[in-house]
């Protein structure tokens, strides 16, 4: 940032934003408030201590108490989680559009975009390639207990928690003419992140062929909202080791440790197979950066930790877009442009999920996938985040559209959905470093 930019209202605001995002030991206090939330969360669980059973005797009783506790400590949480979405939209919307259009050079924005596309389908088929690696090991879907899919099976079909849809019905022509943002105003109402993306791309890039005095008030207003928006962040930041220790501590109350124990294979293999993709995320900085590991660890911390604890690349979003502007010195241009577009299609750890998922539910029911099947599994898996529509509970609807592809019934979901938001909250942390590490790799080879 220019020492002109940072006299701005925008430049203050970031300042100010990212002290305490990024110089307040935020990370450690967060650290603390998970700690506490899980804590906290196995002292109340059913599952786990059930402390309150030694107080209250009566069953409807206690889940009574049990349930407004939860909601009350979750309460923070719902609070920082809507804040940080709330500005979500202008925020990827502004951010897009100044990055190409402050970049002043329509030759710059081709070499990153004819760069960075490519990139991401290479990056998105490695996670999913390590993914079907380990999963093929640990083979945690053989000699699974046939009485335990049933029950999970007809439990969650009896509480309606399987996807009611999938999306084989759509050809990749379709996925791909489903981009396109025909109604704008329709795409902020279904926080089509997709669609949003590519009518600010196609903005900023319609600016740059347009005169500066022309375009000047929509730029102005543009870094109005971020000044605007960059504030918000700072108030939602202020309760975040707060909003931590309440949605962890709903989360492990809810769970306990019985929901991990008849899938801890599959979690493992899960774990396991990200934290692979996140030492190639690291390998890619050291070779083709030169940067240390360490110190992009700990510029990147903060980031890890926030997407951690909220599960949502999307809402991490502005604090990733701050730290690689601030901690790691990248261009504006260039993370504006990469960051809002990867947390909407580069979800390495999602795919990698995915295809873990997908071969665990077709070994656990029987189904022995051939070398096609297989490399058919890999394509889907790509293919299918292409033009996905914005649909609540839209991962298990795309995860459903890869079993029927391979022949799972979509049914299987049931078994994993009890461990589905601590592995979401893993693969959320890599997708977000994925964003940042495509960031970090693009600032050196793109060149202004």
């Amino acid at each position: 940032m220019s020492s002109a930019d940072k006299t701005s209202p925008r430049g203050a605001a970031v300042d100010k934003t990212s002290e305490h995002m990024l110089h307040s030991r935020l990370w450690l206090k967060i650290l603390i408030g998970m700690a506490l939330g899980i804590g906290f969360g196995l002292l109340l669980s059913p599952h786990s201590a059930d402390i309150l059973s030694h107080f209250i005797q009566e069953e409807s009783e206690k889940m009574a108490l049990l349930n407004m506790i939860s909601g009350w400590i979750e309460l923070l949480g719902i609070i920082f989680l809507g804040l940080l979405k709330m500005v979500v939209i202008p925020l990827i919307t502004c951010s897009i559009i100044l990055g190409i259009a402050d970049s002043g050079d329509m030759g710059f924005v081709k070499r990153l975009g004819f760069r960075i596309v490519p990139y991401f389908i290479l990056t998105t088929a490695i996670a999913i390639t390590i993914g079907l690696a380990f999963v093929s090991i640990t083979k945690p879907g053989m000699n699974f207990d046939q009485s335990i899919i049933s029950q999970s099976v007809d439990s969650a079909a009896a509480s309606s928690r399987l996807p009611s849809q999938t999306f084989e019905d759509l050809t990749i022509p379709q996925r791909i003419a489903n981009m396109i943002p025909t109604n704008p105003a329709k795409a902020n109402v279904d926080r089509n992140m997709l669609q949003i993306v590519i009518a600010s791309i196609l903005v900023g890039i319609a600016l740059l062929q347009i005169p500066t005095k022309t375009i000047s008030p929509l730029t102005d207003l543009c870094r109005s909202v971020q000044v605007v928006t960059m504030h918000i962040i700072d108030w939602a930041m202020q309760i975040a080791p707060y909003a931590v220790f309440g949605l962890l501590g709903k989360i492990t109350i809810e769970l306990g440790f019985d929901a991990l124990q008849s899938v801890a294979v599959y979690a493992f293999t899960v774990l396991a197979a990200l934290l692979t993709m996140m030492i190639v995320y690291l390998v890619f900085i050291k070779i083709f950066t030169g940067r240390s590991i360490l110190a992009f660890l700990r510029q990147i911390r903060e980031v890890q930790i926030i997407a951690f604890s909220t599960s949502s690349s999307a809402a991490t979003m502005p604090v990733t877009i701050k730290a690689a502007e601030e901690n790691l010195k990248l261009r504006p241009e260039v993370s504006r442009f990469i960051i809002p577009l990867g947390a909407t299609i580069n979800m390495d750890g999602t795919a990698l999920y995915q295809a873990v998922a997908a071969v665990f539910l077709a070994q656990a029911f029987g189904i022995d996938l051939s070398f096609s099947e297989t490399i058919l599994l890999l394509l889907t898996t790509i293919g299918a985040s292409i033009g996905t529509p914005a649909t609540p509970g839209v991962g298990l609807v795309v995860l459903a559209t890869i079993l029927t592809s391979i022949g799972v019934p979509a049914e299987g979901i049931a078994l994993i959905i009890g461990v589905d938001r601590i592995l979401d909250m893993c693969r959320t942390t890599v997708n977000v470093t994925g964003d940042i590490t495509a960031s970090t790799l693009m600032d050196k080879w793109v060149k202004s």
